[in-house]
């Protein structure tokens, strides 16, 4: 079909510009699509005017089908000397709804509602209602259009752009800091704002401190005799301690909390520490100062955790945080016996603990949490070291997610082989601390 032929036939509804130069997007570059339906609808015009001097009623016609949805043009009015173009004249744009006309305030809008939040990046995300949608694909399948911009992405570039121009903020169509999300047709705007990731990592100094906020196991957080009505069971997290100074500076709505892992309560956190990621969900403030941020939290948990490394992350090192949970630890325990224990005992262990699969079924205490499934961890080494008739100091490496305590004493049977299944005697762990997480994540 001539495209010219096909411009003409495609006006049997009035269009804009925006909606006429959309349906031949892919067709030229550097020309947006208000200006291509203007040239288009231009060329088709010359071509009515061309008719006036051999077929008036022809021409007229023509020139009635361009200028229909635009009633603002020099030509428009010579038309219009004909009674019977009045009603053309007033239609809107069959597809849009002149809704291109309200970008400029739409834009205005989003503007006003982003001064709110700090960002770098942000994408602009297009809601249309169904029925504009379906009268779209419509109109595209009588015309066999396959050249075309879809109306979402078409007002969704306009208005990027603008915004882009205006504020001197890039857009990112992978990972914007904000989205506005914009209905047209409704005047919605909607700013959904993407979270801000801090990543380091954190040494425990004292015992006692939960990863984890942990609400009382009687009242679940409303307040009771038994919590002293404060809903916790602990009165203080690693979670708080880091996270708070983090929300506080953002000026976020909530925060999650993500560790390579987790110690026990009674267990330390040493060595160059544990890695973590602070999500802060709808922040305001992105271009935090790490250095104070780092300082605040050193200050507010003086003698209990320490922070380092502080450095903005994403959503990628979550899920790397969440891989190295298994990955390689070095545990150091003093370790307890029923019994007195000679050295000759201890090397024994030593020997069959070193280079070892140890099949571990999840442990009873943390039943309520975790599957219950038998897992295979790998020790790549221990060493033993007496420290009295019924004490010895006991360092191991091993693969992340084997239980030190269960492996010690056996669990009743569910650690296998166990410590005190090998010397056979009854061992318990007195004292645990983690000395390394190898292979974590450092920023």
């Amino acid at each position: 079909m001539d495209l010219l032929d096909q411009v003409f036939k495609m006006l049997a509804n009035p269009l804009c510009d925006h909606c006429m130069g959309r349906q031949f997007a892919l067709l030229g570059h550097d020309l947006e699509n208000d200006k291509r339906g203007e040239a288009l609808k231009s060329l088709l015009a010359l071509e009515g005017y061309n008719l006036l001097f051999s077929d008036l009623e022809k021409g007229l016609s023509l020139l009635k089908r361009v200028f229909a949805e635009d009633g603002s043009q020099e030509v428009t009015r010579q038309v219009s000397e004909d009674p019977t173009t009045d009603s053309e004249l007033e239609a809107r744009c069959f597809l849009c709804h002149e809704t291109f006309k309200e970008i400029d305030g739409i834009v205005s809008r989003v503007i006003n509602a982003l001064r709110e939040y700090e960002f770098s990046s942000f994408l602009v995300g297009v809601e249309l209602p169904f029925e504009v949608i379906e009268r779209e694909d419509e109109f595209k399948g009588r015309f066999r259009v396959s050249h075309s911009e879809s109306m979402k992405s078409h007002v969704s570039r306009l208005i990027g752009k603008q915004i882009a121009h205006s504020i001197g903020k890039k857009v990112n169509h992978r990972r914007p800091d904000i989205v506005a999300l914009v209905n047209p047709f409704l005047k919605n705007i909607t700013i959904q704002v993407n979270p801000l990731y801090v990543s380091g990592r954190y040494l425990k100094l004292i015992r006692g401190i939960p990863q984890s906020r942990w609400l009382c196991g009687e009242c679940q957080g409303n307040g009771c005799v038994t919590c002293s009505w404060t809903g916790r069971r602990y009165k203080e997290s690693i979670e708080e301690l880091i996270g708070l100074p983090v929300l506080r500076l953002a000026e976020g709505r909530e925060i999650a909390f993500h560790g390579s892992g987790r110690e026990d309560i009674d267990t330390l956190m040493l060595g160059s520490g544990r890695p973590f990621v602070v999500e802060i969900k709808e922040p305001k403030k992105r271009l935090i100062n790490l250095e104070k941020l780092e300082y605040d939290i050193n200050k507010l948990a003086e003698g209990k955790i320490e922070v380092g490394v502080l450095v903005f992350a994403d959503k990628d090192v979550v899920r790397r945080i969440k891989k190295a949970e298994a990955s390689r630890k070095i545990y150091n325990s003093i370790v307890e016996f029923q019994r007195d224990v000679t050295v000759k005992e201890l090397k024994r262990v030593e020997n069959a603990l070193s280079n070892s699969i140890i099949y571990q079924q999840t442990p009873r205490r943390v039943l309520h949490r975790r599957a219950d499934l038998t897992r295979e961890k790998h020790i790549y080494g221990a060493k033993l070291r007496r420290l009295s008739k019924r004490r010895a100091e006991l360092k191991i490496h091993c693969q992340g997610g084997l239980y030190i305590k269960e492996l010690i004493t056996g669990d009743e049977g569910r650690t296998k082989p166990s410590l005190a299944s090998i010397i056979d005697a009854e061992a318990k762990s007195i004292q645990l601390d983690v000395l390394e997480v190898i292979d974590g994540i450092r920023g």
